[in-house]
């Protein structure tokens, strides 16, 4: 790179970034949710002390909060993978096979139980909270140590994952996806910006794919649309 060129791409990744922290990254880090959702706690929330980064997502399912349960239990490349982007994951070798049924051997849980994060079961997260109907609160896994990964027990992160339910005005139920992280080093946090943004991509499919799991299954079918022939 020529050296008139050099402060030119400097100053357009400094650019960049400011837009990302400014403009992006606030949007996306509550993408869906109210403001009351963004700042209300939340189970798992005690988890992680501070100072720690939060996030806050939410969507719409217009279903009872059973029936978003069925889905969010099943979570896990062990059982119904993540209804995001299997393509993606799997073009970093996870495995993952987004299920499409509820499968009635998958829904329970309980917590110490281990949600793998790829088929091969080289990670995951802990279930640390299992409310059904609720709330399901997850925490990474430290696979040398069998534990949860936590700062004092000296790994660079630890993060926590929590799928919590509210119900909504009539059948509809709100779905929140908190996150909450904290790292042992602030240049960890500095490098670990840009997967804010592919966390971000991800767990949005995530969530529209239990949406649209959920939804398309209490829709009526073509058989029941059709007028009844009998007589009365």
């Amino acid at each position: 790179m020529s050296k008139r060129r050099k402060p030119l791409a400097v100053g357009l990744a400094a650019a960049a970034m400011i837009v990302y922290r400014r403009f992006v990254r606030p949007w996306h880090e509550r993408w869906g949710a109210t403001e009351g959702e963004v700042n209300g706690s939340l189970p798992g929330d005690d988890l992680i002390a501070e100072p720690a980064s939060q996030i806050t997502r939410a969507i719409t399912i217009d279903a009872p909060s059973d029936a978003v349960w069925s889905w969010v239990i099943q979570l896990g490349a062990d059982r119904g993978g993540f209804y995001s982007y299997d393509w993606l994951e799997n073009l970093f070798g996870l495995g993952i096979h987004s299920a499409n049924d509820i499968v009635p051997g998958w829904q329970w849980r309980g917590v110490g139980d281990l949600v793998y994060g790829d088929a091969k079961g080289r990670g995951g997260w802990y279930v640390i909270d299992a409310q059904p109907n609720r709330a399901l609160v997850l925490q990474t896994v430290d696979v040398k140590n069998g534990r949860p990964a936590t700062r004092s027990h000296r790994a660079f992160m630890e993060f926590t994952w929590a799928f919590v339910l509210h119900e909504g005005t009539g059948t509809t139920t709100r779905l929140l996806v908190r996150e909450r992280v904290a790292f042992r080093y602030e240049l960890s946090r500095f490098l670990m910006t840009p997967v804010g943004l592919v966390s971000f991509l991800m767990t949005q499919k995530t969530m529209r794919g239990i949406k649209e799991r959920v939804e398309s299954r209490l829709q009526p079918t073509a058989t029941e649309l059709q007028p009844s022939t009998k007589a009365g």
